[in-house]
């Protein structure tokens, strides 16, 4: 076996055993409740009105962070809709029911997280204009990233390599603008 074939039977195996144990962890209801609202939220809802108080109060700098956050999201949505396509990984659900998440997803494939893309594509490009928010951001962006693994929407690489991509992306859409 190859050396990246190696690594990632590896990642799979501990991504298979992750969700084996969260799948079956009977969540108390706090945790079902706030991993609920955070992928809800990251399905676009708590971006937008984001963006929205940006526009109303962002200051001086709100156009060039809305810019930015809509480049790096805009260009993180082409990104993971090309790369689910090209990699065809299924979803944990496809391999072991959940014990209390019924969710259906949104598509077939898993890998990337387009959530966390978008999540950390936005919470780091309005972070960088904005740096006193940017720990109620990242909260928000972490929050929509565990949801996805929790709630058997996603493994954990799924999750890690959508927060890499979305934070690159704010990166690069930061320098841009």
């Amino acid at each position: 076996m190859t050396l990246p074939g190696a690594m990632l039977n590896f990642i799979s195996y501990r991504d298979h055993a992750l969700m084996r144990r969260l799948n079956r962890w009977p969540a108390p209801a706090w945790v079902r409740v706030w991993m609920l609202c955070a992928t809800r939220g990251g399905d676009g809802w708590l971006w937008y009105g984001m963006a929205l108080m940006i526009a109303l109060f962002g200051g001086e700098d709100r156009f060039p962070a809305l810019g930015a956050a809509g480049l790096a999201a805009g260009s993180g949505i082409a990104i993971f809709l090309r790369l689910k396509k090209a990699t065809g990984r299924r979803r944990p659900s496809a391999f072991e029911p959940h014990c209390w998440a019924k969710l259906l997803p949104p598509d077939q494939f898993s890998f990337p997280s387009g959530h966390t893309i978008t999540a950390f594509a936005v919470a780091l490009s309005f972070s960088y204009f904005s740096p006193g928010l940017e720990l109620g951001l990242l909260f928000c962006a972490i929050s929509v990233a565990a949801s996805r693994i929790l709630l058997g929407m996603h493994f954990l690489s799924d999750v890690l390599a959508g927060a890499a991509i979305g934070a690159l992306l704010a990166y690069g859409s930061t320098r841009l603008i």
